[in-house]
């Protein structure tokens, strides 16, 4: 079962690359909703991110073990709160522009981590490495709603 979560929260080997692991999970998750962008379905991706993120909690927290407390390579919660940044949000006439600015700030938020999101670290196991990703999409999903109304 330890493979099982070290292969869930590395995104099946994405957490290796060298370089920026979180960033090419967020950006390879964007990627993959590009071809359901002009009409994916909120309650379908939001089933998908409560089944990712609860995959997360545990993956994470298993793979802690081996690789250790948030370790570089564990990028299950990029791909949760990528999916989260976009979840319902009116995309609008320019589709692609909005995701660009979702992958962005939430890369940014994520990064950032401003408070409460850094504290939420603390938590123990899978949810110390879930949450701050879920706030910084949840704070990025916000925004980019007030975007839409600006964009229209």
């Amino acid at each position: 079962m330890r493979r099982l979560a070290v292969l869930l929260a590395t995104g099946f080997g994405v957490g290796y690359i060298p370089l920026a692991p979180a960033s090419w999970a967020s950006l390879g998750t964007a990627l993959c909703l590009l071809p359901f962008l002009p009409r994916f379905d909120p309650w379908i991706l939001g089933a998908v991110i409560l089944a990712v993120t609860a995959l997360g909690v545990w993956a994470a927290g298993e793979a802690e073990r081996p690789l250790g407390r948030d370790a570089g390579p564990i990028v299950i919660d990029e791909i949760a709160g990528m999916l989260l940044a976009v979840w319902a949000v009116p995309l609008g006439s320019r589709p692609l522009v909005m995701l660009a600015l979702a992958f962005v700030l939430f890369r940014c938020l994520d990064v950032w981590k401003p408070f409460p999101i850094r504290q939420s670290q603390h938590l123990p196991g899978g949810w110390g490495v879930m949450v701050d990703d879920i706030l910084a999409a949840a704070v990025t999903n916000l925004l980019l709603r007030a975007a839409a109304l600006v964009v229209r």
